[in-house]
């Protein structure tokens, strides 16, 4: 089955859009507070497993079919990112504020 042309700027605009997104999370990573810059190393991971993911893509379609790695090491990166960000969030919301 062929994909058609217009997924590849799909794929290349959004992994842009990304890169784009890094600029405030480096920023971010500089902040004073520690839990900001915690907050901002998580959001860089899943920004940097986002564009692995995007731009693996790309090279699926485009160079070889073989090249998968990069797009699943992206999946897993990003996968992870959610997974800690979450997990913080449901125990900040079990912890007792009194």
């Amino acid at each position: 089955m062929h994909v058609p042309d217009w997924f590849d700027w799909l794929f290349l605009g959004l992994a842009l859009c990304q890169v784009y997104a890094l600029i405030p999370i480096i920023r971010r990573t500089r902040e004073l507070d520690p839990k900001v810059r915690t907050k901002a190393r998580f959001d860089l991971t899943e920004t940097i497993g986002s564009i692995l993911l995007f731009c693996g893509m790309l090279l699926y379609q485009r160079v070889s079919h073989l090249s998968f790695w990069p797009a699943l090491a992206g999946f897993i990166l990003m996968s992870a990112g959610y997974a800690v960000k979450g997990l913080r969030r449901l125990r900040d919301h079990r912890r007792p504020t009194a």
